[in-house]
Protein backbone atom coordinates (compact mmCIF):
# COMPACT_ATOMS: atom_id res chain seq x y z
CA UNK A 1 0.00 0.00 0.00
CA UNK A 2 1.33 3.15 -0.99
CA UNK A 3 2.40 5.96 1.28
CA UNK A 4 -0.72 8.19 -0.24
CA UNK A 5 -3.15 5.66 0.63
CA UNK A 6 -1.20 4.77 4.79
CA UNK A 7 -2.31 8.63 5.14
CA UNK A 8 -6.21 8.47 4.32
CA UNK A 9 -6.51 5.62 5.82
CA UNK A 10 -5.21 6.84 9.29
CA UNK A 11 -7.39 10.20 8.59
CA UNK A 12 -10.27 7.72 8.51
CA UNK A 13 -9.32 6.17 11.47
CA UNK A 14 -8.63 9.18 13.48
CA UNK A 15 -12.24 10.77 12.36
CA UNK A 16 -14.18 8.19 13.74
CA UNK A 17 -17.00 9.26 15.50
CA UNK A 18 -19.35 7.85 17.37
CA UNK A 19 -22.91 7.89 15.93
CA UNK A 20 -26.39 8.67 16.97
CA UNK A 21 -29.52 6.62 15.87
CA UNK A 22 -30.75 9.70 14.09
CA UNK A 23 -27.73 11.28 12.65
CA UNK A 24 -27.73 11.99 8.62
CA UNK A 25 -25.08 9.95 6.84
CA UNK A 26 -22.92 11.57 3.87
CA UNK A 27 -23.27 9.60 1.26
CA UNK A 28 -21.51 9.75 -2.87
CA UNK A 29 -22.71 7.84 -5.33
CA UNK A 30 -20.04 6.47 -7.84
CA UNK A 31 -21.69 6.04 -11.11
CA UNK A 32 -25.25 7.61 -11.64
CA UNK A 33 -26.24 6.11 -14.81
CA UNK A 34 -29.42 3.28 -14.73
CA UNK A 35 -28.55 2.07 -11.41
CA UNK A 36 -26.99 4.86 -9.57
CA UNK A 37 -29.95 6.69 -10.99
CA UNK A 38 -32.11 4.70 -9.00
CA UNK A 39 -30.64 5.58 -5.78
CA UNK A 40 -30.14 9.46 -7.36
CA UNK A 41 -34.29 8.82 -7.29
CA UNK A 42 -34.16 7.07 -4.13
CA UNK A 43 -32.46 9.81 -1.90
CA UNK A 44 -34.47 12.31 -3.43
CA UNK A 45 -37.34 11.01 -0.70
CA UNK A 46 -35.15 9.90 2.00
CA UNK A 47 -34.44 11.89 5.08
CA UNK A 48 -31.83 9.86 7.36
CA UNK A 49 -29.14 10.57 4.83
CA UNK A 50 -28.03 13.36 2.19
CA UNK A 51 -26.58 12.93 -0.72
CA UNK A 52 -23.13 14.97 -0.45
CA UNK A 53 -21.76 14.09 -4.03
CA UNK A 54 -21.95 12.15 -7.29
CA UNK A 55 -19.26 10.50 -9.58
CA UNK A 56 -19.12 9.53 -13.15
CA UNK A 57 -16.68 9.68 -15.82
CA UNK A 58 -19.13 10.46 -18.19
CA UNK A 59 -20.27 14.24 -17.00
CA UNK A 60 -23.30 14.26 -18.66
CA UNK A 61 -24.46 11.89 -15.81
CA UNK A 62 -23.25 14.09 -12.88
CA UNK A 63 -24.85 17.03 -14.62
CA UNK A 64 -28.83 15.36 -15.29
CA UNK A 65 -28.54 13.31 -11.38
CA UNK A 66 -27.11 16.66 -9.86
CA UNK A 67 -30.03 18.68 -11.57
CA UNK A 68 -32.66 15.66 -10.43
CA UNK A 69 -31.55 15.66 -6.60
CA UNK A 70 -31.10 19.91 -6.66
CA UNK A 71 -34.77 19.68 -8.23
CA UNK A 72 -36.42 18.04 -5.38
CA UNK A 73 -34.40 18.39 -2.43
CA UNK A 74 -33.00 22.23 -3.21
CA UNK A 75 -29.64 20.96 -2.78
CA UNK A 76 -26.54 20.62 -4.95
CA UNK A 77 -24.38 17.69 -4.35
CA UNK A 78 -20.77 18.04 -5.53
CA UNK A 79 -19.43 16.59 -8.57
CA UNK A 80 -16.48 14.53 -9.07
CA UNK A 81 -15.12 12.42 -12.25
CA UNK A 82 -12.42 10.79 -10.97
CA UNK A 83 -13.34 8.65 -7.44
CA UNK A 84 -9.55 8.93 -6.62
CA UNK A 85 -10.87 12.72 -5.90
CA UNK A 86 -14.22 12.17 -4.34
CA UNK A 87 -12.27 9.92 -1.68
CA UNK A 88 -10.21 12.62 -0.74
CA UNK A 89 -13.73 14.76 0.53
CA UNK A 90 -13.83 13.96 4.19
CA UNK A 91 -17.31 15.33 4.44
CA UNK A 92 -18.17 11.94 2.66
CA UNK A 93 -19.00 9.22 5.37
CA UNK A 94 -20.42 6.46 3.08
CA UNK A 95 -20.35 5.57 -1.20
CA UNK A 96 -22.58 4.01 -3.40
CA UNK A 97 -20.35 2.05 -5.71
CA UNK A 98 -22.68 1.50 -9.21
CA UNK A 99 -20.09 0.93 -11.48
CA UNK A 100 -19.76 -1.68 -14.16
CA UNK A 101 -18.38 -5.19 -12.35
CA UNK A 102 -14.89 -4.79 -12.89
CA UNK A 103 -14.40 -1.51 -11.18
CA UNK A 104 -16.31 -3.02 -8.48
CA UNK A 105 -13.22 -4.13 -6.33
CA UNK A 106 -11.35 -1.10 -7.07
CA UNK A 107 -13.74 1.36 -6.12
CA UNK A 108 -14.45 -0.23 -2.78
CA UNK A 109 -10.77 -0.97 -1.44
CA UNK A 110 -9.91 2.78 -2.29
CA UNK A 111 -12.84 3.60 -0.34
CA UNK A 112 -11.68 1.29 2.42
CA UNK A 113 -8.77 2.63 2.71
CA UNK A 114 -9.87 6.09 2.40
CA UNK A 115 -12.08 5.60 5.64
CA UNK A 116 -15.13 5.08 4.05
CA UNK A 117 -18.12 2.88 4.81
CA UNK A 118 -19.30 1.14 1.06
CA UNK A 119 -22.81 0.02 -0.54
CA UNK A 120 -21.42 -1.76 -4.06
CA UNK A 121 -23.94 -3.25 -6.60
CA UNK A 122 -23.77 -6.57 -7.57
CA UNK A 123 -21.84 -8.84 -8.31
CA UNK A 124 -19.80 -7.09 -5.62
CA UNK A 125 -16.94 -8.79 -7.27
CA UNK A 126 -15.41 -9.20 -10.66
CA UNK A 127 -13.58 -12.67 -10.17
CA UNK A 128 -12.83 -14.63 -6.88
CA UNK A 129 -9.35 -12.82 -5.95
CA UNK A 130 -10.68 -9.03 -6.47
CA UNK A 131 -13.91 -10.46 -3.99
CA UNK A 132 -10.94 -11.79 -1.30
CA UNK A 133 -8.83 -8.70 -1.35
CA UNK A 134 -12.36 -6.75 -0.83
CA UNK A 135 -13.23 -8.96 2.40
CA UNK A 136 -9.45 -8.47 3.28
CA UNK A 137 -9.85 -4.31 2.85
CA UNK A 138 -13.23 -4.62 5.31
CA UNK A 139 -11.12 -6.04 7.80
CA UNK A 140 -8.11 -4.33 7.83
CA UNK A 141 -10.16 -0.83 7.98
CA UNK A 142 -13.09 -1.81 9.63
CA UNK A 143 -15.36 -0.95 7.28
CA UNK A 144 -18.82 -1.86 6.74
CA UNK A 145 -19.21 -3.29 3.18
CA UNK A 146 -22.61 -4.18 2.35
CA UNK A 147 -23.28 -5.62 -1.41
CA UNK A 148 -26.18 -4.75 -3.21
CA UNK A 149 -28.46 -8.36 -2.68
CA UNK A 150 -31.62 -6.00 -2.19
CA UNK A 151 -33.87 -9.07 -2.05
CA UNK A 152 -32.61 -10.26 1.04
CA UNK A 153 -34.22 -7.28 2.89
CA UNK A 154 -37.66 -7.88 1.24
CA UNK A 155 -40.11 -9.41 3.32
CA UNK A 156 -41.91 -12.04 1.71
CA UNK A 157 -38.27 -13.59 0.82
CA UNK A 158 -37.24 -13.48 4.43
CA UNK A 159 -40.25 -15.51 5.19
CA UNK A 160 -39.67 -17.73 2.71
CA UNK A 161 -36.23 -18.40 3.95
CA UNK A 162 -38.02 -18.83 7.68
CA UNK A 163 -40.18 -21.29 6.25
CA UNK A 164 -37.59 -23.37 4.52
CA UNK A 165 -35.24 -23.28 7.92
CA UNK A 166 -38.53 -24.71 9.45
CA UNK A 167 -38.63 -27.71 6.91
CA UNK A 168 -42.05 -26.53 5.77
CA UNK A 169 -41.80 -28.02 2.68
CA UNK A 170 -38.90 -31.04 4.34
CA UNK A 171 -35.47 -32.00 3.48
CA UNK A 172 -34.69 -29.31 0.57
CA UNK A 173 -32.85 -31.83 -2.00
CA UNK A 174 -32.50 -28.97 -5.24
CA UNK A 175 -32.52 -25.41 -5.78
CA UNK A 176 -33.01 -23.73 -9.13
CA UNK A 177 -32.38 -20.13 -9.91
CA UNK A 178 -34.17 -19.23 -13.45
CA UNK A 179 -32.70 -15.87 -15.74
CA UNK A 180 -35.33 -15.87 -18.25
CA UNK A 181 -34.62 -12.11 -19.28
CA UNK A 182 -35.36 -11.23 -22.73
CA UNK A 183 -32.37 -9.77 -24.42
CA UNK A 184 -32.27 -8.43 -27.77
CA UNK A 185 -29.29 -8.20 -30.15
CA UNK A 186 -26.57 -5.67 -29.70
CA UNK A 187 -25.84 -6.12 -32.89
CA UNK A 188 -21.93 -4.49 -34.80
CA UNK A 189 -21.27 -1.32 -33.83
CA UNK A 190 -17.24 0.19 -35.06
CA UNK A 191 -14.75 1.74 -33.09
CA UNK A 192 -14.27 5.81 -32.74
CA UNK A 193 -13.92 8.42 -30.57
CA UNK A 194 -15.59 8.84 -27.08
CA UNK A 195 -18.32 10.94 -26.54
CA UNK A 196 -17.62 14.53 -25.25
CA UNK A 197 -17.25 14.55 -21.66
CA UNK A 198 -16.41 10.44 -21.24
CA UNK A 199 -13.13 9.54 -19.71
CA UNK A 200 -12.70 6.15 -21.46
CA UNK A 201 -9.38 5.52 -20.06
CA UNK A 202 -11.23 5.49 -16.77
CA UNK A 203 -13.83 3.56 -18.00
CA UNK A 204 -11.78 0.75 -18.82
CA UNK A 205 -9.45 0.57 -15.67
CA UNK A 206 -7.75 -1.96 -15.01
CA UNK A 207 -8.89 -3.46 -18.39
CA UNK A 208 -7.16 -3.75 -22.02
CA UNK A 209 -6.67 -0.63 -23.57
CA UNK A 210 -9.36 -0.45 -26.53
CA UNK A 211 -10.84 1.98 -29.08
CA UNK A 212 -14.15 3.61 -27.92
CA UNK A 213 -17.00 1.26 -28.84
CA UNK A 214 -20.85 1.80 -27.71
CA UNK A 215 -21.07 -1.85 -27.62
CA UNK A 216 -18.44 -1.79 -25.10
CA UNK A 217 -20.20 1.48 -22.91
CA UNK A 218 -23.88 2.18 -21.66
CA UNK A 219 -25.25 -1.28 -20.28
CA UNK A 220 -23.49 -3.60 -23.07
CA UNK A 221 -20.38 -3.90 -21.11
CA UNK A 222 -22.05 -6.32 -18.98
CA UNK A 223 -21.91 -8.65 -22.71
CA UNK A 224 -17.77 -8.77 -22.52
CA UNK A 225 -15.45 -10.48 -20.66
CA UNK A 226 -12.99 -7.49 -20.55
CA UNK A 227 -15.66 -5.85 -18.08
CA UNK A 228 -18.56 -8.07 -17.47
CA UNK A 229 -19.74 -11.58 -16.08
CA UNK A 230 -22.52 -11.95 -18.83
CA UNK A 231 -25.98 -12.27 -17.72
CA UNK A 232 -25.51 -15.10 -15.11
CA UNK A 233 -23.85 -11.61 -12.79
CA UNK A 234 -26.26 -9.40 -13.89
CA UNK A 235 -29.73 -10.52 -13.34
CA UNK A 236 -28.84 -13.91 -12.60
CA UNK A 237 -26.46 -13.02 -9.30
CA UNK A 238 -29.58 -12.28 -7.54
CA UNK A 239 -31.05 -15.39 -7.92
CA UNK A 240 -27.88 -17.47 -7.61
CA UNK A 241 -27.54 -15.63 -4.13
CA UNK A 242 -31.28 -16.60 -3.14
CA UNK A 243 -30.79 -20.15 -4.00
CA UNK A 244 -27.72 -20.44 -1.79
CA UNK A 245 -29.20 -18.83 0.84
CA UNK A 246 -32.25 -21.16 0.66
CA UNK A 247 -30.07 -24.39 0.63
CA UNK A 248 -28.12 -22.59 4.00
CA UNK A 249 -24.58 -23.75 2.13
CA UNK A 250 -22.37 -20.72 4.04
CA UNK A 251 -19.79 -22.25 1.43
CA UNK A 252 -18.61 -23.26 -2.24
CA UNK A 253 -19.86 -26.56 -3.84
CA UNK A 254 -18.09 -29.76 -4.11
CA UNK A 255 -18.21 -29.32 -7.88
CA UNK A 256 -19.75 -26.83 -10.55
CA UNK A 257 -20.05 -27.50 -14.76
CA UNK A 258 -21.57 -24.85 -16.84
CA UNK A 259 -22.69 -25.27 -20.53
CA UNK A 260 -23.91 -23.17 -23.14
CA UNK A 261 -23.54 -20.78 -26.12
CA UNK A 262 -24.10 -17.62 -28.22
CA UNK A 263 -27.17 -18.98 -30.20
CA UNK A 264 -29.35 -17.23 -32.74
CA UNK A 265 -27.47 -13.93 -33.03
CA UNK A 266 -24.80 -12.73 -34.80
CA UNK A 267 -23.32 -9.63 -33.32
CA UNK A 268 -20.67 -8.42 -30.83
CA UNK A 269 -21.71 -9.81 -27.57
CA UNK A 270 -19.08 -12.26 -26.15
CA UNK A 271 -20.87 -13.81 -23.02
CA UNK A 272 -23.20 -16.79 -23.57
CA UNK A 273 -27.24 -16.05 -23.90
CA UNK A 274 -27.90 -19.76 -22.87
CA UNK A 275 -26.43 -21.07 -19.98
CA UNK A 276 -26.59 -23.51 -17.48
CA UNK A 277 -24.64 -24.27 -14.67
CA UNK A 278 -24.97 -26.99 -12.03
CA UNK A 279 -23.14 -26.86 -8.59
CA UNK A 280 -23.50 -30.42 -6.66
CA UNK A 281 -23.28 -29.75 -2.56
CA UNK A 282 -23.01 -33.76 -1.75
CA UNK A 283 -26.33 -33.43 0.28
CA UNK A 284 -28.26 -31.52 -2.24
CA UNK A 285 -27.86 -29.66 -5.31
CA UNK A 286 -28.21 -26.23 -7.26
CA UNK A 287 -29.05 -25.52 -10.83
CA UNK A 288 -29.04 -21.66 -12.75
CA UNK A 289 -30.31 -21.03 -16.16
CA UNK A 290 -30.01 -17.82 -18.41
CA UNK A 291 -31.72 -17.54 -21.37
CA UNK A 292 -31.98 -14.27 -22.98
CA UNK A 293 -33.58 -15.85 -26.06
CA UNK A 294 -37.59 -16.49 -26.29
CA UNK A 295 -38.86 -18.79 -23.87
CA UNK A 296 -41.65 -20.06 -21.78
CA UNK A 297 -42.56 -20.15 -17.81
CA UNK A 298 -41.98 -23.20 -15.49
CA UNK A 299 -44.29 -24.43 -12.84
CA UNK A 300 -46.25 -21.75 -11.23
CA UNK A 301 -44.67 -18.84 -12.22
CA UNK A 302 -46.11 -15.86 -13.31
CA UNK A 303 -45.43 -14.11 -16.37
CA UNK A 304 -43.55 -10.21 -16.08
CA UNK A 305 -43.70 -8.89 -19.80
CA UNK A 306 -41.34 -11.07 -21.54
CA UNK A 307 -39.59 -12.87 -18.42
CA UNK A 308 -39.01 -15.08 -15.87
CA UNK A 309 -37.16 -14.88 -13.17
CA UNK A 310 -37.09 -16.24 -9.59
CA UNK A 311 -36.22 -19.83 -7.92
CA UNK A 312 -37.80 -22.97 -7.19
CA UNK A 313 -37.09 -25.12 -4.10
CA UNK A 314 -37.69 -29.03 -4.19
CA UNK A 315 -37.84 -30.80 -1.14
CA UNK A 316 -39.34 -34.30 1.20
CA UNK A 317 -42.45 -32.48 1.20
CA UNK A 318 -43.68 -30.17 -1.21
CA UNK A 319 -41.51 -26.94 -3.53
CA UNK A 320 -41.45 -23.59 -3.04
CA UNK A 321 -42.01 -20.74 -6.02
CA UNK A 322 -39.99 -17.66 -5.20
CA UNK A 323 -40.40 -14.37 -7.05
CA UNK A 324 -39.77 -10.56 -6.93
CA UNK A 325 -43.53 -10.63 -6.14
CA UNK A 326 -44.65 -13.33 -3.94
CA UNK A 327 -44.06 -16.88 -3.19
CA UNK A 328 -45.95 -19.93 -2.90
CA UNK A 329 -45.66 -23.08 -1.52
CA UNK A 330 -47.17 -27.00 -2.89
CA UNK A 331 -47.47 -29.43 -0.46
CA UNK A 332 -47.42 -33.50 -1.01
CA UNK A 333 -47.60 -35.36 -3.94
CA UNK A 334 -50.88 -33.61 -4.85
CA UNK A 335 -49.27 -30.48 -5.11
CA UNK A 336 -51.91 -28.87 -2.21
CA UNK A 337 -51.63 -25.19 -1.82
CA UNK A 338 -49.56 -24.22 1.32
CA UNK A 339 -48.36 -21.08 2.38
CA UNK A 340 -48.16 -18.00 0.62
CA UNK A 341 -46.95 -13.91 0.70
CA UNK A 342 -47.60 -11.26 -2.24
CA UNK A 343 -44.30 -8.78 -1.51
CA UNK A 344 -45.15 -6.38 1.19
CA UNK A 345 -42.84 -3.06 -0.22
CA UNK A 346 -43.69 -0.91 -2.89
CA UNK A 347 -42.07 -2.20 -6.25
CA UNK A 348 -40.36 1.36 -6.49
CA UNK A 349 -38.73 1.21 -3.31
CA UNK A 350 -37.55 -2.26 -3.28
CA UNK A 351 -33.55 -0.54 -2.37
CA UNK A 352 -34.99 1.31 0.41
CA UNK A 353 -34.73 -1.22 3.17
CA UNK A 354 -31.60 -2.81 2.06
CA UNK A 355 -30.22 0.86 2.50
CA UNK A 356 -31.77 1.58 5.14
CA UNK A 357 -29.89 -1.84 6.53
CA UNK A 358 -26.67 -0.56 5.55
CA UNK A 359 -26.85 2.57 6.95
CA UNK A 360 -27.92 1.33 10.59
CA UNK A 361 -24.60 -0.65 10.05
CA UNK A 362 -22.67 2.71 9.89
CA UNK A 363 -24.26 3.65 12.60
CA UNK A 364 -23.61 0.72 14.62
CA UNK A 365 -20.06 -0.05 13.38
CA UNK A 366 -21.19 -3.72 13.62
CA UNK A 367 -20.36 -6.11 10.40
CA UNK A 368 -22.73 -8.46 11.38
CA UNK A 369 -25.91 -6.30 11.12
CA UNK A 370 -25.38 -6.08 7.72
CA UNK A 371 -27.60 -8.75 5.99
CA UNK A 372 -25.42 -8.93 2.86
CA UNK A 373 -22.33 -8.28 4.36
CA UNK A 374 -19.44 -8.27 1.61
CA UNK A 375 -17.89 -11.97 2.45
CA UNK A 376 -21.27 -13.56 2.38
CA UNK A 377 -21.74 -11.55 -1.30
CA UNK A 378 -18.55 -12.44 -2.32
CA UNK A 379 -19.44 -16.98 -1.91
CA UNK A 380 -22.82 -15.97 -4.20
CA UNK A 381 -20.37 -13.93 -6.52
CA UNK A 382 -18.12 -16.94 -6.67
CA UNK A 383 -21.23 -19.17 -7.61
CA UNK A 384 -21.16 -16.82 -10.96
CA UNK A 385 -17.39 -16.73 -11.54
CA UNK A 386 -16.94 -20.39 -11.06
CA UNK A 387 -20.14 -21.19 -13.29
CA UNK A 388 -17.98 -18.67 -16.23
CA UNK A 389 -14.51 -20.82 -15.67
CA UNK A 390 -16.26 -23.72 -16.32
CA UNK A 391 -18.07 -22.07 -19.48
CA UNK A 392 -14.50 -20.89 -20.90
CA UNK A 393 -12.61 -24.07 -20.41
CA UNK A 394 -15.32 -26.69 -21.26
CA UNK A 395 -15.23 -28.39 -18.76
CA UNK A 396 -16.51 -29.90 -15.25
CA UNK A 397 -14.09 -28.37 -12.25
CA UNK A 398 -13.50 -29.73 -8.52
CA UNK A 399 -13.41 -27.49 -5.76
CA UNK A 400 -10.13 -27.69 -3.30
CA UNK A 401 -11.46 -27.91 0.46
CA UNK A 402 -11.42 -24.21 2.48
CA UNK A 403 -12.68 -21.13 2.00
CA UNK A 404 -11.30 -19.67 -0.78
CA UNK A 405 -11.69 -20.37 -4.35
CA UNK A 406 -9.59 -22.60 -5.91
CA UNK A 407 -10.17 -25.46 -8.55
CA UNK A 408 -7.98 -28.94 -7.98
CA UNK A 409 -5.92 -29.68 -10.52
CA UNK A 410 -6.33 -27.60 -13.19
CA UNK A 411 -4.22 -24.94 -13.92
CA UNK A 412 -6.00 -22.98 -16.58
CA UNK A 413 -8.83 -22.43 -14.31
CA UNK A 414 -7.12 -21.28 -11.30
CA UNK A 415 -5.55 -18.91 -13.92
CA UNK A 416 -8.93 -17.07 -14.76
CA UNK A 417 -9.59 -16.90 -10.87
CA UNK A 418 -8.02 -13.23 -11.71
CA UNK A 419 -6.96 -10.82 -14.24
CA UNK A 420 -4.13 -11.20 -16.20
CA UNK A 421 -2.47 -8.42 -16.24
CA UNK A 422 -3.84 -5.25 -14.30
CA UNK A 423 -3.79 -2.29 -16.24
CA UNK A 424 -1.95 -0.04 -14.23
CA UNK A 425 -2.52 2.32 -12.26
CA UNK A 426 -5.95 0.43 -11.65
CA UNK A 427 -4.19 -2.55 -9.94
CA UNK A 428 -6.01 -4.75 -7.14
CA UNK A 429 -3.27 -6.17 -4.95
Amino acid sequence: MNTRRDLLMMAGAAGARAWAANDKVNVAIVGVGSRGGNHVGDFTRRQDLNLAAVCDVDTGQTERAVQRYEKARNVKPKVYQDLRKLYEDKDVDAVIICTPNHWHALATIWACQAGKDVYVEKPVSYNPFEGERMVAAARRYNRMVQGGMQRRSLTHKKRAIELLRQGYIGDVYMGRGLCYKRRQSIGHKPDGPAPPGVDWDLFLGAAPLRPFNPNRFRYNWHWFWDTGNGDIGNQGIHELDFARWGLNKPGNPKTVYSGGGKYVYDDDQETPNTQTAVYDYGDCMLTFEVRGLPTGAESEMELRGENFIGNLFYGSKGYMVVEDSNFKTFLGDKREPGEAMKIVEPRQDENTAHVTNFLDAVRSRRQRDLVAEVREAAISADLVHMANISYRTGRKLILEPGAATRFAGDEEANRLLTRHPYRSPYVVS
